[in-house]
């Protein structure tokens, strides 16, 4: 076993940008003290004797990269995680959210897939699903096969329920998937407007403009730099008035982009405000 104050900066630092460089994945910009501890754990459970062990997998082996992104990518999720959040969704946002012809709402991060279905949950009761378009990426791989098939454990559907009522649900929490042995496979008319593609938010740009935009405890595995490089992508995917969701341990605040945006309640949702034309007005001389 490698204890983590035992492998080098200078050798992770070494590692990550050669990952980078070979296969396009940067992590140069996650938390050093978070990716230590994973890499550590993986040292662990993969048997490595040490760190020059891991990084000759890494290079020489292509095919070990997908198990390294498995385990440095955190992937801790449930459905209305945070019940709270998703009632200030049903409440506050998505009635604003029908004002537009069509919605499109990133998930940013979606891991395997639990978030992305409780919004379409709350799109179905509130009737906005025929016209609402959800895009949920993440930058592993496998996580978004588990994602497409809309498969859980069944053991999970019990916290599910729970927190599914807490959230405001108006129906029964089992009308929405089908029991099938140990495995509930969730129905597939909250599938049929959902888009899983790979993105990487260290690398990709925006690809659309969002009424809504979610990424939950993503950001808390960034530094500050990395961080603020991620706002602007949301800001630049965002429409004005659209809504941004972060996690319960993520803020706006202190960021560049605090003064655009307004929280809109005690929850950590903001809204971005339109620009002052008077402002334009006056650069434009």
């Amino acid at each position: 076993m490698i204890e983590p104050d035992l492998i080098r900066d200078e050798e992770l630092e070494k590692l990550l940008i050669e990952i980078a460089e070979l296969y396009g994945y940067d992590f140069t910009q996650y938390s050093k003290a978070s990716i230590k501890r994973r890499v550590n754990r993986i040292c662990v459970i993969d048997k490595f004797t040490s760190f020059a062990e891991l990084r000759y997998q890494l290079i020489k082996q292509p095919s070990y990269l997908q198990r390294f992104i498995e385990e440095i990518t955190v992937n801790v999720t449930e459905m209305f995680r945070d019940p709270s959040f998703y009632k200030a969704l049903r409440d506050d946002v998505f009635p604003q959210l029908d004002t537009y012809p069509i919605i499109r709402i990133w998930l940013a991060g979606c891991s395997t897939g639990e978030e992305v279905y409780s919004l379409a949950i709350i799109a179905k009761e509130t009737n906005l699903i025929q016209k609402t378009l959800f895009y949920a990426t993440d930058i592993n791989p496998s996580v978004l096969e588990k994602a497409r098939d809309g498969i859980f454990p069944i053991s999970q559907m019990k916290l599910y329920s729970e927190n599914y009522i807490n959230s405001g649900g108006l129906k029964n929490f089992s009308d929405y998937y089908t029991a099938n042995y140990d495995f509930a496979r969730f129905n597939d008319d909250l599938k049929q407007k959902m888009i899983f593609s790979t993105h990487n938010l260290v690398s990709d740009r925006s690809f659309n403009e969002f009424q809504l935009i979610i990424c939950r405890n993503v950001l808390i595995y960034f530094d500050k730099d990395l961080q603020a490089k991620v706002f602007k992508l949301f800001d630049d995917s965002l429409e004005h008035l659209g809504f941004l969701g972060l996690g319960s341990k993520e803020t706006l605040r202190f960021s560049q982009l605090d003064k655009h945006y307004h929280q809109i309640s005690t929850e950590k949702i903001w809204r971005k405000q339109k620009e002052d034309k008077r402002l334009i007005k006056s650069n434009n001389f």
